[in-house]
């Protein structure tokens, strides 16, 4: 009978070592998907709440700071789709003449509703640990932020 192991003692180790070389480059790959992945959800959340924000603009106020209050509670809220991220969000609501407005079109005085919601510093604050450091921030965004207009007049 014989006892000969399918692999000569030459080979031992060799997968381990293999491994070793390969596991690394396998981890940050993983790593980044991970990590982008979760800066396009919290960035889609942004861009949800930025529009959720501008529509309950549109709703019955009785003053602009009452409009203000509506569209700052849509956008992060506790029914909102950012509202998970609120805590790092910055909320700036202004009103002003629409960016398209002209007198050609004759809508000159169009007023527009502009609410803008923002993560900054999130090289500072990111949802998952930065593994390489410095490094790392250079690859991922500063901040998150969406603009969303609407017209109200």
């Amino acid at each position: 009978m014989n006892n000969a192991m399918p692999f000569s003692k030459k080979n031992n180790g060799a997968a381990a070592i293999e491994f070793a070389l390969v596991f690394p480059l396998f981890f940050v790959i993983f790593y980044a998907i991970i990590t982008y992945g979760l800066i396009f959800v919290a960035q889609q959340s942004i861009t949800l709440a930025a529009a959720e924000g501008a529509r309950a603009a549109l709703r019955f106020a009785a003053d602009d700071t009452a409009r203000s209050t509506n569209a700052t509670n849509a956008a992060i809220g506790a029914d909102s789709a950012a509202y998970w991220l609120a805590p790092r969000l910055t909320v700036v609501n202004t009103l002003s003449a629409c960016p398209y407005s002209s007198a050609a079109n004759n809508n000159t005085g169009v007023r527009c509703y502009r609410v803008t919601v923002t993560y900054a510093g999130y090289t500072q604050n990111p949802l998952v640990p930065l593994l390489l450091g410095p490094l790392m921030s250079v690859v991922v965004p500063d901040k998150l932020e969406s603009t969303a207009i609407i017209q109200i007049d």
